[in-house]
């Protein structure tokens, strides 16, 4: 009886370990896995991922920057009192979320595959204007903030410049 409780204890093992090296193919870390050592945190297709905060009335960080071009998901949270939103212009494109209620967010994927600098605004009536703007530098020459998978929005380089 304990060599058939020991085969079960084995047989059920082995079920587990097999189940656990599949891996999960849900993430959105891209096709290859193992090969993409480089960029681990990245979603499919070599893109990244940028947290913004607006604010009354200013986009934190203003000035983001990722390494590689590609496909840019920005994740946009209202931290502010009014209703705001998010314009990216990209390359040949223009791309905007719907409102976002204060405390609510919003996901905006956009193509930037041209390195280079685009701007990101709020478009809502007269946001812009009074501040709620920024830049995102995309690609080669861009090292000093941290871009793997998310903003810059800590401490870094932000704090003695001001905006």
């Amino acid at each position: 009886m304990t060599a058939q409780r020991l085969s079960i204890a084995v047989l059920a093992a082995g079920a587990l370990a097999v189940a656990g090296c599949g891996g999960s193919d849900n993430n959105d870390n891209g096709g290859g896995g193992a090969s993409k050592s480089t960029q681990p945190a990245a979603p499919s297709g070599g893109g990244s991922t940028v947290k913004l905060s607006e604010t009354e009335f200013k986009i934190d960080p203003a000035n983001p920057s990722v390494k590689k071009a590609g496909t840019v998901t920005f994740k946009a949270a209202n931290d502010g009192q009014t209703t705001h939103a998010l314009e990216v212009e990209g390359p040949g494109e223009e791309k905007k979320t719907s409102d976002i209620a204060p405390g609510k967010s919003a996901t905006l994927k956009v193509d930037l595959s041209k390195p280079g600098r685009y701007e990101f605004y709020c478009p809502i009536d007269g946001h812009k204007q009074q501040g709620m703007k920024g830049e995102i530098k995309v690609g080669s020459g861009g090292g000093s903030s941290s871009s793997k998978d998310s903003s810059n929005s800590g401490g870094g380089g932000g704090g003695g410049g001001g905006y």
